[in-house]
């Protein structure tokens, strides 16, 4: 059993909470926290049980960033591309790519490279208090982890360039109206909304959850063309599994369906 120094990991049935658990830094990214979240996601995501994973923070917010006070940057022989690419983006990847679905949960700030792992989950619930913050501009630095890709994605180039160029903070409602979170809860109601709706959809089919996440990402790097392939593709593996099957049967002897996500 890996032992974690700065997040905390939890099991509530088939849901996995991952807690990010440096709140006297704000919960910012350093070496520790980075190799923490990386190995807490691969646990979480290999085990069967659980369905569904939670991302949160302790503190007074989500997350503050890349912790600039370990950064070396007046160090020749440090460069910060391999750091993303060896650090950030495989976590961020281990999430995107995952056969399961993640919910971030976000109070206070999500700022730089926090916003982009509150943006890379497949949903998002955000505290009446929460902001996401790109704030490069204000220290001559380009956002990174894949904030630029989500921005773009969800809200457009536009709108995108704008809060990176005036390092704008994203209120909780705006990123609801601009579709960066799903929904907005009382602040202190964040984790407890949060686990209810995952515990909700760790009742649903597994395959469906997994499949459907994959489906959407893929159609967001692909034309309808393609997109009407993959689902086909997608659709032949889930027909063919047990829980189709199991599902028709409850359906005709309405009941409820026990999934095994086979």
């Amino acid at each position: 059993m890996t032992e974690y120094t700065t997040v905390q990991l939890e099991r509530h049935g088939a849901v996995g909470v991952i807690t990010m658990d440096r709140p006297q830094a704000m919960n910012a990214f350093d070496a520790a926290l980075r190799r923490d979240m990386l190995l807490a996601a691969r646990e979480l995501n290999a085990d069967d049980a659980i369905r569904v994973v939670v991302l949160t923070g302790t503190g007074r917010g989500f997350g503050a960033g890349a912790d600039l006070t370990e950064t070396p940057m007046s160090d020749p022989t440090w460069r910060v591309d391999d750091q993303l690419n060896l650090e950030y983006k495989p976590l961020m990847l281990e999430i995107y790519r995952a056969p399961k679905p993640w919910i971030s949960a976000v109070h206070g700030p999500a700022a730089g490279v926090s916003s982009a792992l509150a943006m890379v989950c497949d949903l998002t619930v955000m505290a009446e208090n929460a902001y996401i913050y790109q704030a490069f501009t204000a220290i001559s630095l380009v956002p990174d982890g894949g904030a630029t890709w989500h921005l773009v994605q969800t809200i457009g180039r536009k709108r995108a360039y704008e809060i990176i160029a005036t390092g704008e903070k994203l209120a909780a409602q705006k990123c609801l109206d601009w579709g960066l979170c799903n929904r907005v809860v009382a602040d202190d109601a964040l984790l407890p909304e949060t686990l209810a709706w995952a515990e909700e959809l760790a009742n649903r089919a597994p395959l469906s959850l997994r499949y459907a996440k994959q489906a959407v990402a893929e159609a967001c790097e692909a034309d309808l063309g393609q997109t009407i392939s993959v689902e086909a593709d997608l659709q032949r593996i889930c027909i063919a599994s047990e829980d189709a099957g199991e599902g028709a049967a409850a359906f005709l002897e309405k009941r409820a369906p026990v999934w095994k996500g086979r």
